[in-house]
């Protein structure tokens, strides 16, 4: 049965052809919510969660690539044929023109946007050791002036400018309403074998907590969830070992799970939790 109690909000939710994003375009509209479900499919190992321009045929065997190659219009039709509204659109997000077009081709098709998702990633395994390889054997490259442009447009830039378009329309429209849900990783000694991927999600959420304070008196509520380790296409049985001996990491999560706690963020019975980051563990 649907759940219409939200059917006057729209949402942007980004990297929401597969994993996270896509579960949580699925959880909210199932809640009534309209939902433009932005995406882009990677090119190559190890180049993100699709902020490459061209799906590459040679990662289709790859089950984490195979995941990050699918078409966001098939989430968005899997939400139509349930009874529910939604649109896709492939965009890179390293390009500072694409949020506004995403804010305005929302607007066109859905109506005007009031929850933002910023779940995209164009994830870089950077480092600063000589190691070739990460313990769980994917390979590691140099910190360069291009893996931390392409990290950090994508992981703070765009979500920046997304809250900012966000709150723009809000002002102009004199909204009282709306949700901001940000992703983020690593922890307060960084983010080792990740170093431009953690401190560009460090940047986001500051980003984030920021908004929260700032956009307080227009009803807008901020906050960021850092998921557990979560089965995205990557998690091998290693990592799964790697889990369970953790004394820090609990469980290995299903993405519908950690959209649940996303999907309440933006919701109305969340609205006096603000300014957080929610640990999943």
């Amino acid at each position: 049965m649907r759940d219409t109690s939200s059917t006057s909000h729209v949402a942007l939710v980004t990297g929401a052809n597969q994993g996270i994003g896509a579960a949580t375009a699925r959880a909210l509209a199932a809640r009534g919510v309209a939902v433009l479900c932005a995406y882009l499919r990677p090119s190559g190992p190890g180049e993100g969660s699709g902020e490459e321009d061209v799906p590459d045929p040679s990662h289709a065997a790859d089950p984490y690539h195979a995941a990050r190659s699918v078409d966001g219009e098939e989430v968005a039709a899997e939400i139509r044929r349930a009874g529910g509204r939604a649109e896709a659109c492939e965009a890179d997000l390293a390009d500072p023109a694409v949020p506004g077009r995403l804010f305005d081709l929302a607007e066109d098709r859905l109506g005007p946007v009031d929850i933002l998702v910023n779940n995209a990633s164009g994830w870089i395994q950077d480092t600063f050791t000589p190691d070739p390889a990460d313990r769980f054997d994917r390979p590691l490259r140099p910190v360069t002036a291009e893996t931390w442009s392409r990290q950090f447009s994508v992981d703070a830039m765009a979500p920046a400018l997304l809250i900012g378009e966000l709150a723009r329309r809000h002002r102009a429209r004199g909204a009282d309403w709306g949700r901001i849900v940000g992703l983020t990783s690593g922890g307060e000694l960084g983010f080792p074998s990740e170093v431009s991927y953690g401190a560009a999600k460090a940047a986001q959420t500051d980003y984030t907590l920021s908004a929260a304070a700032e956009l307080a008196g227009l009803g807008i509520t901020a906050n960021v969830v850092r998921p557990p380790v979560t089965d995205t296409g990557w998690v091998t049985d290693e990592v799964r070992r790697f889990v369970a001996s953790s004394p820090t990491h609990f469980h290995v999560a299903d993405p519908a799970e950690v959209a649940k706690t996303i999907v309440f963020l933006a919701s109305d019975e969340a609205a006096l939790i603000t300014g957080n980051v929610i640990t999943l563990r």
